[in-house]
Parts: C-alpha cells; structure tokens; sequence
C-alpha cells in the first residue's frame, strides 16, 4: 500500500484529486455558511464544523458504495451486432452514467454562474431553519448533492491506477479527507479567494467536462467496446493531468498580470 501511494501516478492523482475537491467543495461552503448564518451566532461555527465532518463521512460512504459497484466488472450482457460489439457490466454501466452526470452537471452549473450567479445561494437563504438539529439535516441535504460529482471526479482520477481496487479506494478517502480537513481550517480564506477570482471556479468546473469525457471512454474500453472493428482506447491519464497544470499555470499568469495592472494603477 505504501508503495503504491508513493508511486508518480498515486502521488499526482492525490494532488490533482484534492485541488479539484477543495475548488468543488467551495458551494458547499458557501451553501453550509448560509444555512449556519441562520442559527444563532454561538451555534454558527459548531454547525459548519459538524456539517463538515458529517460530509466527509457521507461522502466516504459513498466511495465504499460507488467502489462496490465499480467492483462489478463481469459483463452480464453483450451486445455482438454487425458494426457494434460492447460487454456490458456495471462497472461501465457506472462510469458511463457518471461520465453524462458529470458533462451534464458541469455545463449547468457553469451557465447558472454565468447566467444567474445567486440562484443556488436564494434558494437556501429561502429556506426556514429553526433548530440545530434542522440546520445539520439542511446541510446533509445540501452536501449530498455535491457529493455526487465530487465521488465520481474520484473514482474518474483513480479508476486503473492499480489493479487492487481497495488501493484505489484508500487514495479517494485520503483525499476526502485532506480536502475537508482543509476546508474546515481555511474555510474563510478559500472563500475570499475564490469570490475575488470566480474563474478559479469555473476551471474546475471545466476540468469536470474533462473527467466526465475521460469516464465515457474509459466505460467503452473496459467493455471492449468496438464500432466496426475499431476498438475504443482509454486515454492516459497523464493527458489530463498535463491539461489541468497548463490551464493553472495560464491562470497564474493572470492573476499576475491583474496584480501588475492594480499596482500600477494605484501608483
């Protein structure tokens, strides 16, 4: 296990994993904040910290769930046609469903931010909390949600990295875990940074789209797949991670350039 999770793949698979699940995890600040605001002000950050550690063990559940079913990779079905050959199993059906999730969610989300950017922040605000206890409820509601689309980003970075699944399962919790730990002791700072740069936002968001193609393909070649005797090929990871760090590095250049234009327009 060790030497898995010290491995190039495992180690760029975690760091890239986490970075997205912090940038997702921001609406669900946002959205756990709101709710919090609604409590009185010395129940406020006892009910984030409790919201955040409830959806970390959620979100956990759900790997051990997603992982069982990714577990699945005996075809129960084969589809043999003329042009078209596909083994179909639940692990593909799941990656494939997941892939569509993610393309889906992903580009509504990106046109609700662009189009109506308080849409999802005046539902919660409209919603009545009286109690603790309600508050809690609200906020599991809230993440579970999310918790959709950042499982399956999981299970889209590590699917394949190695053949023992549960070794691939611990690399998810482990950045689960990083990634809500974080939230809850920068939940604050995180916020300011991504309200002062909404594009940050928007590139993980973007990424998603990315993922959701990548699991799409990779459901196809796990079902050995093939349209008139062309077999569907899985695409390497290290292209995705190689899109992610340059389109990062393109947004540190602009955050620099905006820094650059602020100064001199102060001097």
């Amino acid at each position: 296990m060790i030497d898995f999770l010290l491995t190039t793949d495992a180690i760029m698979a975690l760091l890239t994993l986490t970075f997205l699940e912090i940038i997702l995890g921001i609406d669900n600040i946002v959205f756990i904040s709101i709710a919090a605001s609604k409590l009185p002000e010395h129940q406020q950050s006892k009910a984030t910290t409790i919201g955040l550690v409830l959806a970390m063990v959620q979100r956990i559940v759900l790997l051990f769930f997603v992982s069982f079913l990714i577990g699945l990779k005996e075809p129960f079905y084969i589809l043999q046609l003329s042009w078209l050959h596909i083994a179909i199993s639940w692990q593909a059906i799941i990656l494939f469903g997941g892939g569509l999730f993610l393309i889906y969610k992903s580009t509504s989300e990106i046109h609700e931010k662009v189009e109506t950017p308080s849409h999802d922040e005046d539902v919660v605000k409209a919603k009545k909390i009286k109690s603790l206890s309600h508050a809690i409820v609200q906020i599991m509601l809230i993440d579970f949600i999310f918790s959709i689309d950042s499982i399956l980003t999981a299970v889209g970075m590590t699917n394949g990295l190695h053949p023992n699944h549960n070794y691939n399962l611990m690399l998810m919790i482990i950045a689960v875990v990083i990634s809500i730990v974080v939230m809850i002791g920068f939940a604050n700072p995180i916020r300011r940074f991504i309200n002062e740069h909404p594009s940050m936002q928007l590139l993980g968001l973007a990424f998603l789209i990315l993922i959701g193609f990548m699991l799409i393909t990779e459901s196809a070649h796990l079902s050995q797949t093939s349209v008139f005797g062309n077999e569907v090929g899985a695409i390497p990871k290290g292209y995705l991670y190689f899109a992610i760090a340059f389109s990062l590095f393109v947004e540190f250049l602009n955050f620099r350039v905006q820094k650059n234009k602020k100064r001199s327009v102060k001097s």
